[in-house]
């Protein structure tokens, strides 16, 4: 079994070489810039790693893992804009839009998604994890823009969770399981997206911890945590790397 920072490696090196349409011209710039943003390539990690537990090869998930990718890419670009979280700075560095101008963002976020479907479409099954994701993210957005925070749960739910969802979904796709095995793979999936929320809350002291209070948080993060642990290690295939992935996840916050 790969470890998660070879797989890693693999999902950078694929970003790296991957040919965008010539079509895009100019605007490849802001695009590449928005892909290369920095993060931990959360998502296609958890993907390729998914394939591998069930028995396929990562190597024929790096399509499907690059697709999440870019969609994430997308909704952050989208999401920094000014009629939204109006964002100037993420990860160190100036935003999309605060580099480039606000509409080469949109036409870069919207080159973004449109390239994870072209990736996306070779393994049908994938392109419809990946479009019923992307909705529930845009509705997860316009609960957040709507005073959605009345139902935290189902926010975080859309915004965040439905993205790891299909990633465990495409990884699972990938590795050719049937619709019907798939179920306890998508337990922990939602399991995973709710930690990861979760976290994230604890670190900028936001959301849950402004409703729940610190300790309150810290106390949803180590109960979640032991949920997608005992999620996995019901799944009667070696799930090692998922597990670290789990621990580094649920480690952040300590």
């Amino acid at each position: 079994m790969r470890r998660p920072d070879e797989l890693r490696s693999a999902i950078e090196a694929y970003l790296d070489g991957l040919q965008l349409s010539p079509d895009l011209g100019g605007l490849e710039e802001a695009v590449r810039y928005a892909l290369a943003g920095g993060g931990k390539r959360v998502r296609p990690v958890l993907c390729l790693a998914t394939t591998e537990a069930a028995g396929g090869d990562p190597e024929q998930a790096l399509p499907a893992a690059a697709a999440l990718e870019l969609v994430h890419s997308f909704s952050l670009v989208h999401d920094d804009l000014p009629a939204l979280d109006d964002d100037l700075e993420r990860r160190g560095r100036p935003t999309a839009h605060a580099h480039f101008g606000e509409a080469q963002a949109i036409l870069a976020g919207d080159a973004l998604l449109t390239e994870a479907f072209r990736l996306a479409v070779a393994r049908p099954e994938v392109a419809g994890e990946l479009a019923a994701a992307t909705l529930g993210m845009i509705a997860g957005q316009y609960l957040d823009i709507n005073g959605g925070g009345r139902d935290r749960a189902e926010l975080n739910r859309l915004k965040t969770g439905r993205l790891f969802e299909a990633s465990v979904g495409c990884g699972l796709w990938a590795a050719g399981v049937p619709a019907e095995e798939q179920e306890p793979w998508r337990d922990f999936a939602a399991d995973y997206g709710a930690l990861y929320q979760v976290v994230d809350d604890l670190l900028d002291d936001d959301g849950l911890v402004l409703e729940l209070g610190r300790e309150r948080t810290a106390e949803l993060a180590g109960q979640t945590t032991d949920r997608a642990r005992a999620r996995l290690l019901e799944i009667p295939v070696d799930t090692a790397v998922l597990l670290q992935l789990v621990d580094e996840l649920a480690a952040r916050a300590r």
